[in-house]
């Protein structure tokens, strides 16, 4: 008898990943030339893929079905926690998470302390340590990848909490299944829902922790998760969740068109000094130039995460509907101003 039908989708969705996984590792071995024979899991050199646990249904579901294919596969297994400190027992909260993750026969299993700022709100925080945390904890064991057990609701959510800023089609576009600027972030459940996972848990009696983070209404996700998206579903029938992730896939393919576009306009509305010409740039298609703009600001040093719309359209007039106005204050210091035709954005 087979397992479970949600074990197995879960399963088969971390496989699929694995594979791809040990492909590129393959790639990378046959571009540097080395004539090895294939890894084992014994060998040093077989890819380590960590998972990131926080000990919820998502993330447990992700570690055994990591543990589980891992041992098919010349890949070796590891798990990391992340304590963020917010909560009166965390630390002992995370040890069990760590421990669990040994008894699943992942190797290392390890949780990690962070400090939480105070930078974006709670949530951003939160967030961005929790990055900060799993890229160190990479770094140090020279993982290769590292699992991310977000689901399509967690996608879905993704999308609305995008439209509700009005941040435009990248924002829409979710998160993607593979990430970070080594392609580091692998999400194989983007296309399960959550209670296919959380009926892989019981299916393999794992321990649960239920964060109450995730139902506190303080926190927006929270509250777009059980009152937000319940009452669309009642106002639009079953099938929004999926319809939204549908959304994010779509987007996203729009968004890289473009993004590749505008990398490719970027050198023709420079003159030979490298400045951008404002009647080049004016020739543009809206959505392409607003790109160019947003990649000239980042690489002057304005932190992609502090950029929102708003800001590149206060540059973009500065092409489109000049009158004469000052420089535009961007966030890293930086300043964009109109001068002799050129547009100049440097850090102050």
């Amino acid at each position: 008898m087979g397992p479970h039908p949600a074990v197995a989708a879960i399963r088969l969705a971390v496989r699929r990943v694995l594979h791809d996984l040990l492909d590129e590792h393959r790639a990378e071995q046959r571009a540097e030339h080395r004539n090895t024979p294939p890894p084992t899991t014994a060998d040093p050199h077989t890819p380590l893929v960590l998972v990131a646990c926080s000990g919820g249904a998502d993330s447990m579901a992700l570690a055994s079905a990591l543990a589980f294919e891992a041992r098919k596969l010349p890949v070796r297994a590891g798990g990391i926690t992340v304590d963020h400190g917010l909560q009166d027992g965390s630390d002992t909260r995370a040890a069990e998470v760590a421990e669990h993750m040994t008894a699943l026969g992942l190797t290392p299993s390890e949780a990690v302390a962070v400090t939480v700022g105070r930078e974006g709100g709670p949530e951003a925080a939160a967030r961005d340590a929790r990055y900060a945390a799993l890229d160190a904890a990479a770094e140090r064991h020279g993982a290769a990848a590292v699992l991310l057990g977000h689901t399509r609701d967690d996608q879905a959510e993704t999308v609305l909490l995008g439209l509700a800023r009005g941040s435009g089609i990248r924002s829409l576009s979710g998160m993607a299944a593979v990430s970070g600027a080594t392609r580091r972030y692998r999400r194989p459940f983007l296309q399960l829902d959550r209670q296919t996972v959380r009926k892989a848990c019981v299916a393999q009696e794992l321990a649960v922790w239920d964060d109450p983070h995730n139902t506190d209404p303080a926190y927006t996700r929270s509250r777009l998760r059980h009152e937000g998206l319940p009452a669309l579903e009642k106002a639009l029938g079953k099938g929004v969740v999926e319809a939204l992730a549908r959304t994010a896939r779509l987007s996203r393919d729009d968004a890289d068109a473009l993004d590749t576009w505008a990398a490719d306009a970027e050198t023709a509305v420079r003159d030979e000094a490298g400045a951008l010409e404002c009647a080049k740039l004016f020739g543009l298609p809206p959505a392409v130039r607003r790109r160019v703009l947003r990649r000239a600001v980042i690489a002057e040093g304005a932190p992609a995460g502090s950029l929102f719309a708003r800001h590149i359209e206060e540059v973009d007039r500065l092409v489109t509907g000049w009158r004469g106005q000052g420089a535009i204050n961007l966030p890293g210091r930086v300043e964009a101003r109109r001068q002799g035709g050129r547009l100049v954005i440097r850090q102050g």
